[in-house]
This record gives C-alpha cells, structure tokens and sequence, in this order.
C-alpha cells in the first residue's frame, strides 16, 4: 500500500475530507499545513513567533519557514507509519524541497492525488456554504439546507458565510492557486507520481477511487 501520499488540488476539491476519510479507513496521518502553523505557534517557537506574524498581517508564510518544519514534523516514526499531505506543498520550491528532504530520509512521495473540479463548481461550493458560530455546523444552500432558511437546525442560531467562502474572495483564493499551486501538477506529472481524480463527483466517489489507488 502506498503510505506518503500528496494530495493536490484547488480550494474546494475536497482534499481535507478526501484525507479525513482515507486517514479514518487506511491509517496514515492526514497533515495541513495549517496544523503545523497551529502547533508552532502553540509551543512558542521562534518559528512559531514568525508564522503568527506573518498571520496576524494576513500574509502567506514565506517558503523558507515552511521548509523549515519538514526536519520538526516529518519524524522518522512518520515517515513508516505514512502520511497524507493535505495544502503542503503549496509552491514549487516547497515541493523541490519536499522531495530533496524525503529522499534523503530514503522515504520519497509515493504517489500525488490531483483532486481535478472545474472552477465553476469550486465557486459554487465555497460560496453557498454557511456556518454556526454557536455550535459550529455547517450546511449548503443547495446540497445540504438548513430546514428553516438561515437558521441553524441544532441549536436555532442564525447562520453566517465566512469571509473566505464570499465570492470574490474565493476567485482571488482560485487565482493564486492557479499562479503558484497549479505547476506542481506538471512537476508531479513529469515525475511519474500524478493521479487524476474527478472531484466534480464528489468527496466520497473521489475517497473511494483514491483508496483503491493506494491499496493497489
């Protein structure tokens, strides 16, 4: 079974529930980048200071402090029991960098998951989702309602959409994807790693093509 595993794909593919549910069915780890940052900043490490910084400013965390976590969290423990890369490597250096720490460890990238889904749909899931800041569950407009038009079904608080998932936010989320993320499907793909998946049919059709591929 293949055990370190990226998965690629643009806002709203699916990634984050694709690796939940092969985490859940499977075993290895599902990492973001986000929980990283997360951690650094809880232990208050001079890294951690840096990415709250560039946080609180609301700028991206530069390549070379991303890099600087492989060596942290990339643990030989890790590295046997496997992974599955959810928004890491976001860049091409970071994948460069990725993939010359990883084969150093004699531990490469098995195999990348290109979650692959059409930008209209991609705006069209973002955008129509909405959330309880009470009790925290979320719903879609269309997909998943709530029964009383704004209202949260749980606890009857009103609904709100987060200011990331409006519109316009989102086609600029889909615009720097395309600038800096896309590459790596070409870099992947001239490496011999690339799988497709149709996202377009959803987290669970995506979750059971991509098990398959890694048991294979």
């Amino acid at each position: 079974m293949k055990r370190r595993v990226v998965l690629l794909g643009p806002p709203g593919s699916g990634k984050g529930t694709v690796a939940e549910l092969l985490e859940k069915q499977l075993g290895p780890q599902h990492i973001s980048t986000g929980q990283w940052f997360r951690k650094e900043m809880e232990l208050g490490t001079l890294l951690g200071a840096e990415i709250r910084a560039y946080v609180n400013r609301g700028e991206l965390v530069p390549d070379r402090d991303v890099v600087g976590l492989f060596e942290h969290w990339l643990t030989a423990k890790l590295l046997e029991e496997g992974f599955l890369l959810d928004g890491l490597p976001r860049t091409l250096p970071q994948a460069e960098a990725l993939d010359e720490f990883l084969e150093k460890k004699n531990a490469p990238i098995e195999v990348v998951l290109f979650l692959d889904a059409p930008e209209d749909l991609v705006i069209e899931r973002i955008s129509n989702r909405r959330v309880c800041l009470t009790c925290g569950k979320g719903y879609h407009l269309h997909n998943l309602p709530p029964r009383v038009p704004g209202i949260c079904d749980v606890c009857g608080s009103p609904l709100t959409q987060r200011a990331d998932d409006k519109e316009e936010i989102v086609r600029k989320r889909l615009e720097f994807y395309r600038r800096t993320t896309e590459p790596l499907v070409e870099y992947y793909k001239k490496r011999g790693k690339l799988l497709s998946l149709n996202a377009a049919l959803g987290s669970e059709a995506a979750y059971n093509t991509a098990a398959q591929l890694l048991e294979s």
